[in-house]
């Protein structure tokens, strides 16, 4: 657990280090709560400005912490164990820079929400190659070029003002398609269900954020808005995310342990 929170660590300061700087001044973010439609409660603090948009980011931390403190199979090995603890603090540390967005509204804790989207779901792709190659052939270079390259990417976002959409596009594409292509190698009823419910929960996320005002015009989404099922989809796709993943994962190296006995 220690090598994994080190891992997310390291590179969530650095980022929140460069994001405190003049570097993405240009970058397009929104810095008011007019962009949402959940209506701002003035009475309450700052944190709960909005008090459905801010809270819903416990959920990150509470699914976060379970999957963290979750147990595996006796077929679990130390690297399995590490791919599911990087991705767990990744949720845990996701949740706070959401709601600090929400809370203060400033430039870097928004640059800051949109950039750490994209490493998350960059390790989706590096747990599966942990799943398709094994323990013996998966290097933990490879994991860490991909998520620098991952990083690097929301340099899009200095290039053009759609560019972190450009570069969300990509890596939910890639996440995708390795999920498809490691179902159909290594599957079964069961993951293809929590694979199903995952990209149904992604495209909850996306579709129901950007209908956000829309849908504010009936009255069932004028306090529990677009943007707030939103973000329970999001929690959601990492649960399900979660479920597919390792539940795969115990099964390829059951059955690997199992040939080799």
């Amino acid at each position: 657990m220690k090598s994994a929170l080190l891992h997310v660590s390291a590179p969530f300061v650095l980022c929140v280090a460069l994001a405190n700087t003049s570097l993405f001044a240009n970058v397009e973010v929104d810095l008011s709560y007019d962009h949402y439609a959940e209506k701002r409660v003035d009475h309450l603090p700052g944190f709960l400005a909005m008090p459905c948009n801010c809270l819903v980011n416990l959920a990150y931390i509470c699914m976060g912490l379970y999957w963290l403190r979750w147990h595996g199979g006796i077929s679990e090995t130390e690297r399995s164990r590490y791919m599911r603890q990087v991705f767990a603090f990744m949720a845990v540390f996701y949740g706070p820079v959401q709601w600090t967005r929400l809370a203060v509204l400033r430039r870097a804790p928004a640059v800051l929400d949109q950039w750490f989207t994209l490493p998350i779901f960059a390790w989706v792709p590096v747990w599966i190659r942990y799943i398709e190659q094994g323990p013996a052939k998966w290097r933990v270079s490879d994991a860490a070029a991909l998520e620098l390259f991952s990083i690097l990417s929301y340099g899009l976002a200095l290039a053009h003002e759609r560019g972190f959409e450009m570069a969300l596009g990509c890596h939910v594409a890639l996440a995708a398609y390795k999920g498809v292509r490691v179902q159909l190698g290594h599957g079964d009823s069961r993951t293809r269900g929590y694979m199903l419910l995952a990209l149904l929960s992604c495209a909850g996320f996306v579709v129901l954020k950007l209908l956000d005002h829309w849908l504010a015009r009936q009255s069932l989404f004028q306090r529990l808005t677009g943007h707030f099922w939103s973000k329970v989809c999001d929690v959601l796709q990492f649960h399900f995310s979660f479920c597919f993943l390792t539940t795969l994962t115990e099964r390829v190296q059951g059955k690997t342990a199992s040939q080799r006995e």
